[in-house]
């Protein structure tokens, strides 16, 4: 017999905020966290904006000797993993941390640490370069601090699968307390690339708006104008508990996961399949393993990058796996706010869903002008809409052709 498996608590570091209360409040009110790049100097580069994160202090949650240990992808991961587990009330120690259990994804990792001790190779030579230089860079590190700094001894792993990877994470922690095998999993993603080669790389693949007069306006998911993705930073951390553990130590139930799916599209490095037909196949499949009807879903957070080919492809992928039901159910992208987290996306939409689901409200699509006669579905523009919330779908979608898509629901004893 398969557990229940229920959400219990939540962390968020992000654009807009850097608590999930703070990160919510900001979704609700349209607030944008795009701005002109303080990080470094971008006066040779086309996009000169992107959203990060504000006034965020490592130190607030590790050791000052840590913080020069960790990029800053894995200082996002454990204030977000901290925050998550005092919001669940959960207590890990000897009796509990074997069944306790980590999968944080990131899509890139450590970049940042990367440039800097690729600058010292060239600059200084090889016995400059840190000792930590490759524990600080790999991408799992994220799932490997979090566990070392909250004693969590159960699973641990970490997808990498581009913007897909937090989704991926959170769809395999469900799947492991669902079998038994842990109790807890602290879940979600991490990422900080807003760095020099990022923006270089993906300016480079036309990727990227170039809207720098306007960077609150640059991300515009579905609008007929949209010219590109806005890069964020930031972690989404949640805690999943089988529902029997849940209720043994009484605690609060956010909401249900019930469904997860995932696919390829085996097409191209960085387009989606044509007509969404991959991520049609995810979401059918994320509604096959909850049992449940496509009409039963009242919000989905769509992946809705602010890119031509993801915002059409998506809309033609729901309206596939959804049929006649595309057109009544709620559809927002919040990267319209945060700008695109890349492996840490799943991770706060995910904490958008549940909290959708608890406060019966939706956030909004802001910066939704112009409509596209190609996406013509309802983006729930602009403001946030209150409404019931029984059943709400997340999406991601990856560059490498990996679709993921899980699926909440309001808890119910």
């Amino acid at each position: 017999m398969k557990n229940r498996v229920v959400v219990t608590g939540m962390g968020a570091v992000t654009p807009i905020g850097n608590n999930a209360a703070d990160f919510w409040e900001g979704l609700l009110n349209g607030k944008s966290g795009v701005d002109y790049i303080t990080a470094f100097d971008t006066a040779d580069y086309p996009t000169k904006i992107a959203a990060e994160v504000k006034n965020f202090n490592p130190e607030d949650y590790l050791e000052r000797k840590d913080v020069k240990r960790t990029d800053r992808f894995v200082q996002f991961a454990v204030a977000a993993a901290k925050m998550a587990v005092e919001d669940a009330k959960l207590d890990i120690g000897e009796e509990n941390a074997e069944r306790v259990g980590v999968y944080i994804g990131s899509g890139i990792g450590g970049l940042g640490t990367w440039e800097d001790q690729h600058t010292i190779l060239l600059e200084k030579g090889p016995r400059r370069v840190s000792p930590f230089f490759i524990p600080m860079m790999i991408a799992n590190m994220a799932s490997g601090q979090v566990s070392i700094a909250l004693g969590a001894k159960g699973p641990n792993s970490a997808a990498v699968t581009a913007c897909a990877s937090a989704t991926h994470s959170i769809g395999d922690a469900f799947k492991i307390i669902e079998r038994g095998i842990a109790d807890v999993m602290i879940t979600g993603g991490a990422e900080a690339t807003v760095r020099p080669m990022a923006l270089a790389g993906f300016s480079s693949a036309k990727a990227l708006s170039t809207r720098n007069d306007e960077p609150q306006k640059a991300s515009r998911p579905f609008d007929k104008d949209r010219d590109g993705f806005v890069m964020g930073e930031g972690a989404g951390v949640i805690v999943l508990e089988s529902l029997e553990h849940a209720k043994k130590r009484g605690a609060t139930i956010l909401a249900e996961i019930i469904g997860y799916g995932m696919s390829a599209d085996a097409y191209h490095l960085t387009q989606p399949a044509p007509e969404g037909e991959g991520a049609a196949r995810a979401m059918t499949a994320a509604l096959k393993d909850a049992g449940i009807e496509p009409s039963q879903v009242d919000y989905i957070n769509a992946h809705g990058t602010s890119t031509d080919y993801n915002d059409k492809f998506e809309t033609m992928a729901i309206k596939k796996s959804f049929g006649e039901h595309a057109y009544k159910v709620a559809i927002s992208s919040t990267k319209s706010m945060t700008g695109h987290l890349l492996g840490a996306a799943g991770g706060v939409e995910a904490i958008a869903c549940t909290l959708a689901i608890r406060d019966h409200i939706v956030p909004p699509t802001i910066n939704y002008e112009t409509p596209d006669p190609e996406c013509d579905l309802d983006y729930v523009p602009n403001e946030a809409r209150k409404m019931d919330v029984n059943i709400a779908m997340s999406n991601s979608l990856g560059f490498g052709g990996h679709n993921a898509t899980i699926i909440f629901k309001k808890y119910t004893d």
